[in-house]
């Protein structure tokens, strides 16, 4: 078969005061790139601070370009069934739909208009944060660009049944560093999303959020840190590619 396989681990930390350096959850990830250009990413993610806790699966396919196709997840959460979902993105009627089911939101099906370019799926999984940068013109050098996306939770931890949301939020391109974390020393680029939207994303805007992205076509998210009143970091610790 003519593809290529990335594999690894993210561990999410605290930076809260009595929990600094604290485990608080962890990410599986997997990347499959194919001959054509498409691509799958697979993530498990484990969220256990702060409660309830998050379980999420997600896989999320794409186009050559980028081109976001179809996003399926499934949610417990605190130990229960949350909800599942599967997101759809037809180029050629430029429509997102949405099926899905949950214990508080039954069966449900949406379809809506694109209404023009749009960047990807906001998938949630840390890993896919640091992959939609890849939509950036790094050519440019420094600058800031409006990122357009649907997400299946406005929620900033993605813990709600599945259903359509679109949110845009800028991504900064700081610059190139190089950045040592438990996996190895690596070439990146240094991203920065900033929320500067009136609503926010579900109600709350998010706190800035640093990525450090490996400076190659993988984009794999090397380490991240958002501050405010999250206190989160995310650092890569295994990667197999």
């Amino acid at each position: 078969m003519k593809h290529r396989s990335v594999t690894g681990k993210i561990v999410y930390t605290s930076a809260k005061p009595g929990m600094e350096g604290k485990e608080r959850g962890r990410e599986w990830f997997a990347f499959t790139h194919h001959g054509d250009g498409s691509s799958i990413v697979r993530a498990r993610c484990e969220i256990e601070e702060p409660d309830p806790t998050v379980l999420r699966d997600v896989t999320y396919h794409l186009g050559p370009d980028m081109v976001p196709l179809n996003l399926h997840v499934h949610l417990t959460i605190g130990d229960a069934f949350m909800g599942s979902g599967w997101l759809r993105h037809d180029p050629a009627s430029a429509a997102i739909e949405c099926e899905s089911f949950g214990p508080s939101i039954g069966r449900l099906s949406q379809t809506m208009p694109a209404n023009g370019a749009f960047d990807g799926f906001g998938t949630h999984p840390i890993v896919g944060d640091g992959y939609l940068t890849k939509v950036l013109d790094v050519t440019k050098g420094p600058h800031r660009r409006l990122l357009r996306v649907f997400m299946p939770s406005p929620d900033h931890r993605g813990a709600t049944p599945p259903m359509i949301s679109e949110f845009s939020i800028f991504c900064d391109y700081v610059g190139d560093e190089e950045k040592t974390v438990a996996a190895g020393t690596f070439a990146c680029r240094h991203f920065r999303f900033v929320d500067e939207s009136s609503a926010g994303m579900g109600g709350k805007t998010h706190p800035a959020y640093d990525m450090w992205v490996t400076a190659d076509e993988d984009s794999i998210l090397v380490y991240g840190s958002i501050d405010g009143y999250m206190m989160n970091r995310y650092e890569l610790v295994e990667l197999d590619r």
